[in-house]
């Protein structure tokens, strides 16, 4: 059998976020890409099985939460009929229809894409497997593999109802009882849905609290919300057995309950581990580390002068908009520009009712550091956008500087605030003061108003709220 060849100047591995933001961007500078996946069309786990979908799904359940919510304010709806097929179908369209226009976007500059699994097999040649043998040559590499759910022992049943996010995304049914082992930010999200679409649904978290990261007082409010939406929530406790009879999965936890329960399906969302071993790595000098993420420097580049690596698989935070910076930053240095990831900031989002967001220092980081800071809170229950919508529960905070004044972290609770987070980010970037904040108009009324007030509080006086001074 003949033994096809391909030859680029660069090679993307890899065709989520992080790859087809550094392919796009390198073909805009003129450079001759050629981009490598498994699947048919680009997109990755992001667009296909992840944040895309899993937003579609959010997005329904917040339209159900709202509707069972309206009758606070004296507007009732009937329960809601759910159709399984057409919201699968819904979500599957708008997929579809990003991941043809990611298509489109490349041809028409020029990237050639190629559907593949690859493995290293030197500096300068990758070996295309999983359809006609062939080698792909090439001067320079992107290594944009990305990464896949984690596999705990005790959970890797061969059974059809232990369920990945892959898996629960695919909304195979809606189940009577639903566990979720891991109470991190894609757990709280499936757990969202299904519970919104009819399922009782059960988190236990290892750690003591949901969230593991983000600054407890943002996390209280959803935290709350969750408690009364949710059949149970168990934090320092874990599974310790999980059997499979004809009722379903017998699950025997231990810690703060040590009760044996049956669940319809169980939803394994620990975490995610980086995609870099299966790809001939130690053929050409690179190893990860025990994590199995390939250490870059500040350029993305790895221990190999014409290799780089970017995404989830060269190091946290696992973030698609972390992955696509990266990539502008790694198709620079190839294009001979002066280029660097030096931001300052990377804002992460949780996407449940409410929103949970935050960037910069949070106050646990600032405090392991030993950097001195000062916080300021503003509660939504003073902001009249917020109680129009009845969302009084939400927060705004920051820390900053305590002589400059200089905001060093921002974290907001409640409706929409991964929109807000970016005048929070920007800010950052920036060295922005309390002042710069407090002296920008915000709109009114609306929830961005917050983080004006927000910084107001910090320069003692805030419009909307009191206090005594000392």
């Amino acid at each position: 059998m003949a033994v096809s060849q391909i030859e680029t100047d660069v090679v993307v591995i890899g065709a989520g976020p992080g790859g087809y933001a550094a392919a796009f961007h390198a073909a805009d500078l003129g450079l001759q890409v050629t981009m490598v996946d498994t699947r048919e069309r680009p997109g990755g786990v992001c667009l296909n099985v992840g944040c895309i979908p899993s937003k579609a799904l959010l997005h329904a359940a917040e339209v159900i939460d709202e509707a069972r919510h309206s009758k606070d304010f004296g507007i009732s709806f009937a329960e809601p009929a759910i159709d399984l097929e057409r919201l699968r179908s819904w979500k599957e369209k708008i997929v579809s229809q990003l991941t043809g226009g990611l298509g489109q976007l490349g041809k028409k500059r020029g990237v050639e894409y190629v559907q593949a699994k690859v493995r290293f097999e030197d500096t300068g040649t990758l070996a295309l497997e999983d359809g006609e043998p062939g080698i792909l040559k090439f001067q320079r590499a992107i290594i944009a593999t990305g990464s896949r759910p984690t596999v705990i022992p005790g959970l890797d049943l061969e059974s059809d109802r232990i369920m990945d996010s892959t898996d629960a995304l695919e909304l195979p049914d809606v189940p009577k009882r639903l566990l979720v082992v891991g109470g991190g930010y894609i757990g709280l999200e499936l757990g969202t849905v299904y519970a919104a679409l009819g399922s009782k649904v059960t988190v236990v978290e290892m750690l003591a609290g949901l969230l593991p990261g983000a600054d407890k007082d943002l996390v209280r409010p959803l935290e709350r919300r969750i408690r009364k939406s949710f059949e149970a929530v168990y934090t320092e406790t874990k599974v310790v057995s999980v059997t499979e009879t004809k009722k379903g999965l017998t699950v025997q936890f231990e810690g703060k309950t040590d009760e044996k329960q049956t669940f319809d399906r169980v939803l394994v969302a620990v975490g995610r581990r980086p995609n870099s071993d299966d790809l001939g790595l130690e053929k050409i000098g690179i190893e990860p580390d025990d994590a199995g993420f390939i250490t870059v420097d500040e350029q993305c580049r790895t221990s190999r002068e014409n290799i780089f690596a970017i995404g989830d698989v060269a190091g946290q935070p696992m973030l698609a908009h972390k992955a696509m910076r990266e990539g502008k930053v790694a198709a620079e240095v190839l294009a001979g520009k002066r280029s660097i990831f030096d931001n300052q900031a990377i804002p992460a989002v949780v996407f449940t009712n409410p929103e949970v967001a935050w960037t910069g220092l949070t106050e646990t980081e600032a405090k392991n550091k030993g950097i001195d800071f000062k916080v300021a809170r503003f509660p939504w229950a003073a902001s009249g956008r917020a109680l129009t919508l009845g969302r009084g529960e939400g927060l705004t905070k920051m820390l900053f500087e305590p002589e400059s004044g200089r905001i060093l972290g921002v974290g907001i609770v409640g409706s929409n605030a991964g929109e807000l987070i970016a005048e929070g980010n920007l800010a950052i970037e920036m060295a922005a003061v309390a002042e710069d904040l407090a002296l920008t108009i915000h709109t009114h009324p609306t929830l961005s108003e917050t983080v004006g007030e927000v910084a107001d509080v910090f320069l003692g006086h805030a419009t909307h709220l009191f206090r005594k001074k000392s």
